[in-house]
């Protein structure tokens, strides 16, 4: 066997040369934002890393837990399922674009008020998951809004509170409270 470093690297060429990273304009909680990302970014890694929006969180990375559920144009997606580039110019909805310090979002209070969070890692997919889904105008009944959040898991177990929170706020836009 040949041990000579210039015989074993020249069979093996040189590296390729990684992708350009491409321009990339996002509407993030009504700010305008233009980045340059690696093709290959997904929509929740332009979020946290590059606008340094932490609130959205890292789950599993598979969108299989709703950790990451943010809105898109008003429709709640995954964000670790999509890539930044596929959603240029569309206006992306955080948990830090939904209410301020002081002047809570509607969800945000009902999940204080009920108790809907323990540790609070899924909360913010949570509760952007709930709003996805009142503003699809789908939701009446518990069981509806049980089987609309399916996709958004809680280890801890707040379920009941969660289920709460998301019902009070649906009633109140439908005027049963």
């Amino acid at each position: 066997m040949n041990s000579n470093p210039t015989t074993l690297s020249a069979g093996f060429g040189a590296l390729p040369k990684p992708p350009a990273t491409g321009h990339v304009t996002l509407i993030i909680n009504g700010v305008r934002r233009e980045m340059q990302l690696a093709p290959w970014t997904s929509l929740l890694d332009a979020l946290r890393e590059y606008a340094d929006l932490t609130g959205t969180k890292k789950g599993c990375d598979h969108g299989q837990c709703g950790s990451c559920t943010v809105l898109v144009n008003g429709k709640r997606i995954n964000s670790c399922l999509t890539l930044a580039v596929m959603q240029d110019g569309n206006e992306v909805t955080t948990i830090e674009g939904l209410g301020q310090e002081g002047n809570l979002h509607p969800l945000q209070q009902a999940f204080i008020d009920h108790d809907a969070f323990q540790c609070g890692y899924c909360t913010p997919g949570q509760i952007c998951s709930a709003q996805g889904l009142i503003n699809e105008g789908r939701a009446h009944t518990e069981d509806e809004i049980r089987e609309l959040m399916s996709g958004n898991l809680c280890r801890c177990g707040a379920y009941v509170g969660i289920l709460a929170a998301v019902k009070e706020v649906v009633d109140k836009q439908n005027g049963k409270l």
